[in-house]
């Protein structure tokens, strides 16, 4: 099942006896594994009912022991093993020999006051592997993957709902613009736009502007913005920030082209016929950010934009072999990008 289904049964009520979250988004799979708590066990009961364990140190087996075990105290308990590595095509390192073959005779008959569930930080696993394929086959594997580029827009609104405040419309874009996609990151961010906001506050454009804090490479990505959009003043004001905090060009040059690679790529992968999610696999990066590329990259041509990682690659040997002044094939560069 995947995740969206997967907290909709335990909203309602309905609990599989194992889960095997995986993927990419830790946040998501901590999110389930909190979920799943508050609905099966009352905080003063959390000490007796929730048992975590490491998989590289603990044999499966002993998970399905504590499984079979009676709770104390408490009418159902949950066990939480993380790092279920067995599950993936990966090589493990570990000593620990794991016998899968106790945990399929467990799911043929799962005890009813427990449940188990294994995290795995893996984006794939095998399919191959008896296991797994007895645990697709309960519905119990649960995919934690990155969010497309308007489910990251609306969960990032949701939370916002949820500390009861809003976002002017398009700040929750700029927040991910600037902050990045992450949703660890994000909830941290949207948290100190809540207590700037209060309690049913709407958060504007210029409070986010005074809140968030730009990595560079967020500010690569609106620096090129603005260059796209050929506002030169703030560009370069932008360039002249960068250079203030001590930003090394080499650096910033080096962002700058990975940023006209991916808009590269996205069109050309965009011309092929591929959809911005395929895109974002095939290039592995997120889908967010290949709907930023992708809208930069509508201002250019495919020979355009090879052109331009050509020269980004002359000014890189220029600046390292001292031919140019840093931070004047900068300049000189962003002027001819604009014209």
């Amino acid at each position: 099942m995947d995740y969206k289904s997967a907290i909709r049964q335990i909203n309602k009520g309905q609990f599989q006896p194992v889960y095997v979250c995986y993927g990419s988004e830790s946040f998501l799979i901590q999110e389930l594994v909190e979920k799943l708590t508050d609905k099966l066990v009352e905080p003063e009961h959390r000490a007796f009912a929730v048992n975590k364990y490491d998989l590289t140190e603990t044999p499966v087996e002993t998970i399905i022991e504590e499984a079979e075990t009676l709770p104390f105290m408490v009418p159902r308990k949950i066990i939480v093993a993380s790092r279920a590595l067995f599950f993936t095509g990966a090589k493990e390192s570990g000593k620990i020999e794991h016998k899968l073959d106790r945990l399929t005779e467990y799911m043929k008959s799962p005890a009813d006051f427990s449940i188990i569930i294994f995290t795995v930080d893996a984006d794939k696993l095998d399919e191959r592997k008896k296991i797994v394929k007895s645990l697709k086959d309960a519905d119990a594997l649960v995919p934690c993957t990155m969010l497309s580029a308007d489910e990251l827009t609306h969960w990032v609104g949701h939370e916002a709902e949820k500390a009861d405040f809003s976002f002017a419309p398009g700040v929750a874009d700029q927040l991910i613009l600037y902050t990045g996609t992450s949703l660890q990151t994000l909830v941290k961010e949207i948290e100190k736009c809540a207590l700037f906001a209060g309690k049913g506050g709407t958060l504007t454009m210029a409070d986010l502007e005074q809140l968030v804090t730009r990595s560079i490479e967020q500010n690569i990505f609106q620096l090129i913005e603005h260059i796209v959009q050929v506002q030169l003043e703030q560009a370069f004001t932008m360039l002249a920030e960068l250079l203030r905090r001590k930003e090394e060009p080499i650096k910033i040059i080096m962002l700058i082209a990975r940023q006209f690679r991916i808009m590269f790529q996205v069109k050309d992968l965009t011309q092929q016929g591929y959809s911005q999610q395929q895109i974002a696999s095939q290039i592995s990066v997120h889908p967010y950010a290949v709907k930023i590329a992708a809208g930069q990259a509508n201002r250019f041509e495919l020979n355009k934009l090879a052109h331009i990682l050509r020269q980004l690659a002359d000014l890189d040997f220029q600046m390292k072999s001292g031919k140019i002044d840093k931070v004047l094939g900068l300049e000189m560069f962003l002027l001819k990008l604009a014209s």
